[in-house]
């Protein structure tokens, strides 16, 4: 690769950062430690890197001292793994400082682990993104020999989708008269989700779509070599119409089966697995069943309700629910579960011994009826005291019984927390 073009990115980069003003995201990092942060396409990992470098500047830290490279960058078409070597010698070239490294989207190239495992051995501190989940796996985590610590970047929480539309939240604003204001934003982020960019966008289905196919077609189908195209379309949308319902993939085959396309129980394992290494979807195990049984009948949610809105306009209880399933990830990781055992809880969080149910609303009387029952009945189960109903609209309340307290609280409230 020609030194002058990677001297002119480089620089290209130290003046963004340094013009550029960043709306801080909620990450907290260690002073020391070197990242690897993966997460879906346009999730903001850049976005995070670049705050990551604005927060670190300081009198003895300049731009100068930062060498971030994004390779997705056309002009790296043709760089390879020898060619990192040359990143170095051109910042040396250009300044005698040790950089801190910051490395965008590096999956594209292949052989990049022992590179930056090489780096971080001669005591460089250094940043990596990647789109692709099996960054996660612990083949990369053995070849980068704990030097790294893995962080998945989401898209936007609740709170940083307010900051992200430069709106200010004014202390106990649920009282004031922005409290209209930040409804408005929630019904915007329940519909078209939090990936940063969406904010921008006036018509943002299409931005939306535009996303899922590149996602679909260039990180999953492409890389993964799938002939089957619409197979694997039809079972993104089956498990779009499956959200918030347990189901199995022989019958999602099944369900293929009847628009005549034929497919193995195996396959469309495979394929589920590389549109959850794409951070497209994800699954959700049954606590109440055997540990060998957990595989054979689990939930799906997507990664954002953006995506998930592209299959359906006016299902808000599978809204709802996705949305509720994303922030937990947010919180607890992967350390949470539905729980069904003759009854069903929509989430229950074992560390914590909290149990969330979901209901888009308690106004029907059967509904309301329902939804305290299992949580009831799950709660005795477990000798848990105390539980949460999560609804859309504003309604708060507890619900007591001699052993119990069900605590009724606004996504609004809950996401606020």
């Amino acid at each position: 690769m020609n030194k002058q073009i990677l001297k002119n990115l480089i620089i290209e980069n130290q003046e963004f950062l340094e013009e550029t003003d960043m709306i801080v995201r909620d990450y907290a990092i260690e002073k020391k430690a070197n990242y690897v942060f993966v997460g879906s396409r346009r999730a903001g990992k850049s976005y995070v890197m670049y705050g990551i470098a604005k927060k670190i500047l300081s009198k003895q830290i300049t731009q100068k001292h930062i060498l971030f490279i994004n390779f997705e960058d056309e002009r790296f078409i043709e760089f390879t793994a020898k060619d990192f070597n040359l990143i170095l010698e051109c910042y040396k070239e250009l300044y005698n400082l040790k950089p801190i490294l910051f490395f965008d989207e590096i999956q594209n190239i292949k052989g990049w682990e022992k590179f930056v495992r090489r780096l971080a051995d001669k005591n460089y501190r250094v940043f990596v993104t990647g789109s692709n989940a099996t960054m996660l796996s612990n083949e990369i985590a053995t070849v980068l020999g704990g030097r790294f610590l893995i962080k998945e970047i989401q898209t936007l929480s609740f709170k940083e989708f307010i900051r992200f539309n430069n709106v200010k939240l004014k202390k106990n604003f649920e009282y004031s008269s922005q409290k209209h204001e930040i409804k408005r934003l929630l019904n915007n982020y329940f519909s078209y989700g939090g990936f940063p960019e969406v904010v921008n966008y006036d018509n943002k289905r299409e931005f939306l779509s535009n996303l899922f196919q590149k996602v679909l077609y260039g990180d999953i189908i492409a890389r993964n070599r799938i002939e089957n195209k619409q197979s694997i379309r039809l079972l993104v949308k089956k498990m779009a119409e499956s959200v918030n319902d347990e189901t199995s993939f022989n019958r999602i085959k099944n369900l293929i089966k009847s628009t005549g396309i034929a497919i193995g129980t195996n396959t469309l394992i495979e394929y589920f697995e590389y549109l959850k290494d794409g951070f497209l979807l994800f699954d959700l195990q049954n606590y109440a069943t055997k540990f060998s049984e957990r595989e054979t009948k689990k939930k799906f949610y997507f990664n954002d309700n953006g995506i998930l809105m592209l299959f359906f306009t006016e299902d808000k209880a599978k809204l709802l629910e996705n949305l509720v399933y994303t922030e937990l990830r947010r919180r607890y990781n992967t350390d949470f579960y539905f729980y069904k055992q003759n009854y069903e809880v929509d989430f229950y969080i074992p560390k914590k011994k909290k149990l969330i149910q979901v209901s888009y609303t308690l106004n029907d009387d059967r509904t309301r009826a329902r939804e305290v029952k299992s949580l009831n009945k799950i709660m005795l189960q477990l000798k848990i005291k105390k539980s949460l109903i999560i609804t859309y609209d504003d309604a708060e309340e507890i619900i007591k019984t001699n052993d119990t307290e069900i605590t009724v609280m606004s996504l609004l409230k809950w996401l606020m927390k």
